[in-house]
């Protein structure tokens, strides 16, 4: 049996009469966007103190980043959402689990912290590769000037870091915005939901994926040339080559 195209579905009524199909793809693509970055903002600043805790020169501070990074970074994204969403208001006291349940907006922030934190052990890889890659001879001139471990770390370290870092966090950041697809999973009405509800009541299936697909190409695009440009700003003449 032959498929029915018919690209003039996105154009119609939806069936929850807040506007057309192609309406509800953009309003999960607002879920979608909203979620990655909130995730993304967990994900460097926790990813960030972590990749520091793995490069300082201590001997149970590394072995603390190390376990949080095999824990997060090797459970399934998956199960670790419904490890938050399902499993964690029953291990809290009966009230605090009552509030968690009752959140308003529940989904998006467990998706936001979930894939959050899943990202961050990624991310402090990044990090601490970044940290290791740096000449020796720069840590000790920030000691040599007087400057205080987290003043070295502050001022010499981690801007020459983060520099030499960019394109791979660039990629964990397409990750990231792919990843969101999976809070479906708890309830959270984003692009690849909504791309489902439109297969399920109009069942046009290639249209809504299509449509789908393209909105992610569209977004990716965009971070893919804002982090090539910033790439060209911050780098260092004779140090780091920019991005072309």
């Amino acid at each position: 049996m032959a498929y029915h195209w018919n690209w003039g579905i996105l154009w119609e009524l939806s069936p929850d009469g807040q506007g057309t199909y192609f309406d509800m793809l953009l309003a999960g693509l607002a879920w979608t966007v909203i979620t990655a970055i909130g995730a993304w903002a967990i994900a460097v600043i926790l990813g960030s103190v972590v990749g520091v805790l793995r490069s300082l020169p201590s001997r149970w501070l590394p072995r603390l980043g190390t376990a949080y990074v095999e824990i997060f970074r090797n459970v399934p994204l998956l199960v670790q959402l419904f490890l938050w969403f399902f499993v964690l208001p029953e291990l809290l006291p009966r009230s605090w689990g009552l509030w968690l349940k009752q959140l308003p907006d529940a989904p998006l922030w467990t998706a936001i912290f979930g894939i959050g934190f899943y990202m961050s052990a990624r991310v402090a890889e990044q990090v601490r590769a970044g940290i290791a890659a740096l000449p020796p001879g720069q840590r000790m001139a920030g000691t040599a000037l007087g400057l205080t471990l987290p003043q070295t770390y502050r001022y010499v370290l981690l801007p020459m870091a983060y520099r030499i870092i960019l394109p791979p966090l660039t990629s964990e950041f397409l990750n990231t915005i792919k990843n969101t697809s999976v809070a479906l999973t708890i309830g959270l009405i984003e692009l690849t939901a909504q791309a489902r509800a439109m297969q399920e009541f109009s069942f046009q299936v290639f249209e809504a994926f299509s449509v789908a697909t393209l909105l992610y190409l569209l977004v990716n695009a965009v971070v893919v040339f804002a982090m090539r440009w910033l790439e060209g700003r911050v780098a260092v003449p004779g140090y780091i080559v920019s991005a072309r």
